[in-house]
C-alpha cells in the first residue's frame, strides 16, 4: 500500500513511521508511506501557506495553491484523497477495513482553523475524525488512520489472524491479558489461564470479554448479538449466562 501524507509538519510523522510495526512494513516494502511538505509548494517567498479566512474570523486557513500544487505532484488525481477533519465522517472499523483494501491513497493534514474549502470540493475530498474533539492539526489523527489501516494489510502483523482476535475486531473488547511471572507482589493468575485446557482458556477469555464489552460498550454486545449463529453451544450459554445477569441487573 503506498501512502502520500501532505502535511506543514511531516518532523512529527518519523517518530511514528520508523518505529515498530509501521517501521517494520516500511522497511519490508508492504507500506510504502512518503511524506510530503506542503510549503514546499507555496510560491511566496516565505513560504507561507495560510492566510487569514475571508469574512473575518480567528485564526488562519491554509491557502489553496500551495495544497493544490502538493497535490498534483504526488498525482493525487483519480486515488481517494482523505482529509482529517473534526466535522468528518467518525473512523470506525467499518471504514478501516475498507480503506485497507486501497492500494493509494492520500491523507491531506490541516492544521490552525482549516483549510481553503475549494480544496476540499475539487479534489473530491473524503472528511474524516477520529472523534469529537479538536486537535491542533491532522496531523496525530492522520498517524491513528495509518496505524490502524496498517494492521489491517495481509503481512504487516505477520499473521492473517492476528488483528482479527483483538479488541474491536471480533465485535467484543479484549479479554485480560498476563504474562510472567504466574504470581505478582501477591497477585495470581487465573488459573485456568495456566491449566493447558485450551477449551476452557477459550470459554473464560469469551466470558470475559462479553462481562467487558457488557460493563464498557453496552452498544457493541447490542450489535453482537444480532447474530449468534456461528457461536458453539458452550459460548451461547455463556452469552444466556451474560445476559439474564443483566436482565436481573434492570
Amino acid at each position: 500500500m503506498k501512502i502520500d501524507i501532505l502535511t506543514l509538519f511531516p518532523g512529527m510523522f518519523a517518530p511514528v513511521m520508523e518505529e515498530s510495526i509501521l517501521g517494520r512494513a516500511k522497511e519490508n516494502k508492504i507500506l510504502d508511506i512518503r511524506l510530503t511538505d506542503i510549503r514546499d509548494y507555496s510560491q511566496d517567498k516565505h513560504k507561507k501557506a495560510d492566510d487569514y479566512p475571508f469574512g473575518g474570523g480567528a485564526g488562519m486557513v491554509m491557502m489553496a495553491d500551495p495544497v493544490f500544487r502538493a497535490l498534483e505532484a504526488v498525482q493525487a488525481e483519480g486515488k481517494r484523497i482523505l482529509y482529517m477533519s473534526p466535522r468528518g465522517k467518525t473512523l470506525n472499523q467499518e471504514l478501516i477495513s475498507d480503506l485497507a483494501e486501497e492500494k493509494e491513497m492520500v491523507i491531506l493534514c490541516g492544521h490552525y482553523e482549516g483549510i481553503d474549502e475549494r480544496i476540499i470540493e475539487y479534489w473530491n475530498m473524503e472528511e474524516v475524525s477520529v472523534g469529537d474533539y479538536i486537535l491542533t492539526g491532522g496531523e496525530l489523527p492522520a498517524m491513528i488512520l495509518i496505524d490502524a489501516v496498517a494492521r489491517m494489510v495481509p503481512e504487516v502483523l505477520g499473521s492473517s489472524k492476528a488483528h482479527h482476535e483483538e479488541s474491536i475486531y471480533s465485535g467484543l473488547l479484549e479479554y485480560p491479558q498476563y504474562t510472567k511471572p504466574r504470581e505478582y507482589r501477591g497477585i495470581e493468575v487465573p488459573e485456568v489461564l495456566v491449566s493447558g485446557h485450551h477449551k476452557m482458556i477459550h470459554l473464560w477469555q469469551f466470558e470475559k470479554s462479553l462481562e467487558l464489552t457488557k460493563e464498557r460498550r453496552p452498544d457493541l454486545l447490542t450489535e453482537y448479538i444480532k447474530n449468534t449463529e456461528f457461536l458453539t453451544k458452550d459460548e451461547k450459554k455463556i452469552l444466556d449466562k451474560i445476559m439474564r445477569s443483566e436482565d436481573r441487573n434492570d
